[in-house]
């Protein structure tokens, strides 16, 4: 711009001021093009609105942000006893050793999100990686079998490289969060049911028996299990807490509690355990669920590392899409699932970046700041809330909160809490997964590929053509081979699959038998779409494996 000023100079007085005017317009269109969000400079669409970094087509943006996500996780570097360095620490830092220990759902925040990016991949490098997390937890991290708590996981290494977890961040040695055990008990029935390995299932049956044993019947005050118990007395940790609960007994409350009662259903349904404990224990969580927070949205607490109570987001909008995927047991849950999200909006909006037509998402009523993760949490469940309720009014800006939050992913694949951190929770297990939620809400979000994008069943193996093993028969030949492009297997019989293709199938079968394209009963059918290739949709009632011609 002094290159164009000095020439400016040189002509005409009387023009002058008309290009100076101009000049300085140029200067502040350039500078606000170029305002730097986290990573990278922010990109906007004709009309104003931010786009992706990467690319405008929010489809080839968030595939390319999950696929360099996963690699940075993959490819992370071991710290000095061997372990990943994810397997320490909550914080990446690229220049030494964080010295703090795991956030306390960092691994099964992974697991969850490795369990939908493994069918949308087939990479079996995600599955292996969802098992390793698994096992060594199990191995390193239970409370002993003899104490108050047992066979429930510690959150936190406090001795950072002892490769053993054994506490809690604040409340120290020998104390869990009992919803944390839930949400880990919970993802262990995932992986048994993609393994079939009985491990995962007996660890899960004993940390359902252990919280199933404890709950008790919520109050306004206390919810049905503590948030934080020393495992050896049996004693909730303390927690300061001035807004509620006024007694010394301050860690009796969190609303994170879902995880924990789809545990107990998951259990019930596949008649393991003690299922008439689990019974009991889901009719007393579910009863304080509609009670309590769902009425009064008291969300909070969930972060380890908060010494005081604080209402969350992600405590209120996990409850919240549990509700719109299990509307069975909330006959209410339109009006309710809106009141949280107008909870959430009026709590935790923030307007900073209004001007690229955005309201994003803050983390905690202590910690109020934006967060990746929070803010595509938001998007991804309000997308859901509208395709189930058509109220569109959430779309635009929930479409481009998941637009924000592409920008907290750097070239490559750190992902870092906005004026943060690189968190190992928010950036990866808490990040991929909203994304391929999305996917699944509109499939127009995901490429012209072919992905698999969600299954009321768990995908136990997914083979894209050009990785396909021969898993599906023993007289398969090369030549039925190579008319495969796509085969995966599910863990029920029965079950529905959306599946992102770039054309339509030439054939869909089903445990060797061709299905039939029709809108009722077992079959597939075919949609269309603008972007290219289309979306097809299974429907399974006596088979589980499927082969995509």
């Amino acid at each position: 711009m002094k290159i164009f000023i000095t020439r400016l100079n040189e002509k005409k007085k009387s023009i002058i001021p008309v290009l100076l005017f101009f000049s300085f317009t140029i200067s502040e269109l350039f500078a606000q093009q170029s305002e730097v969000l986290i990573y990278h400079p922010i990109q906007t669409d004709k009309s104003g609105n931010i786009v992706p970094w990467y690319d405008p087509d929010p489809a080839i943006a968030y595939d390319h942000d999950l696929h360099i996500i996963w690699n940075f996780w993959f490819n992370m570097r071991r710290d000095p006893n061997g372990l990943p360095y994810y397997m320490n620490h909550q914080v990446f830092n690229p220049n030494m050793d964080d010295p703090r220990g795991i956030g306390g759902d960092q691994f099964m925040m992974a697991m969850s999100s490795w369990g939908l990016y493994y069918p949308y991949t087939g990479d079996e490098n995600v599955k292996n990686n969802l098992y390793f997390l698994a096992e060594y937890y199990l191995t390193h991290g239970m409370s002993p079998s003899n104490c108050k708590w047992p066979d429930i996981p510690f959150p936190y290494n406090t001795l950072i490289y002892s490769g053993i977890y054994d506490g809690d961040m604040r409340s120290g040695k020998g104390v869990a969060q009992p919803d944390k055990a839930g949400s880990f008990g919970l993802e262990l029935v995932h992986a048994y049911k993609i393994k079939n390995e009985p491990l995962f299932l007996d660890a899960a049956i004993k940390i359902a028996n252990t919280l199933a044993a404890n709950v008790k019947t919520g109050t306004a005050t206390h919810s049905p299990l503590p948030f934080k118990v020393n495992v050896f007395t049996g004693k909730t940790a303390l927690l300061q807490d001035d807004e509620i609960i006024k007694s010394k007994d301050t860690a009796c409350y969190t609303s994170n509690l879902t995880p924990t009662l789809q545990l107990f259903f998951d259990l019930i349904q596949l008649k393991r355990g003690n299922v008439a404990a689990y019974k009991t224990g889901a009719n007393k969580i579910l009863a304080w669920l509609k009670k309590y927070p769902i009425q009064n949205n008291r969300w909070g607490p969930f972060f380890e590392d908060v010494g005081a109570w604080s209402q969350t987001q992600i405590n209120g909008m996990t409850c919240a899409r549990y509700m719109m995927e299990h509307p069975q047991y909330f006959p209410n849950w339109k009006t309710e699932v809106k009141s949280i999200i107008g909870w959430v909006h009026t709590n935790f909006n923030n307007d900073k970046w209004k001007k690229y037509g955005v309201i994003v998402t803050n983390e905690q009523s202590v910690y109020p700041v934006p967060g990746e993760s929070h803010t595509s949490r938001q998007g991804a469940d309000e997308l859901l809330y509208g395709s189930l309720t058509g109220d569109t009014s959430y779309y635009n800006n929930a479409l481009r909160q998941l637009n924000w939050a592409t920008y907290a992913v750097d070239f490559d694949g750190k992902n870092c809490f906005p004026f943060d951190e690189p968190w190992l929770t928010d950036g990866y297990g808490d990040y991929v997964r909203h994304y391929l939620r999305a996917m699944a809400t509109y499939p127009g979000l995901a490429p012209a590929e072919d992905h698999i994008l969600s299954s009321t069943s768990v995908i136990q193996q997914a083979d894209y053509k050009g990785h396909f093993h021969k898993y599906y028969s023993t007289d398969f030949t090369e030549a039925d081979s190579n008319k495969v492009r796509l085969f995966y297997r599910t863990f029920d019989t029965t079950g529905n699959e959306e599946i992102r293709l770039k054309s339509r199938p030439a054939a869909v079968l089903l445990n060797d038998k061709p299905l039939k394209e029709t809108v009722n009963g077992e079959g597939y059918a075919w949609t269309a779409l603008e972007k290219g290739g289309g979306v097809l949709w299974v429907r399974r009632k006596n088979g589980n494996k499927v082969i995509v011609e």
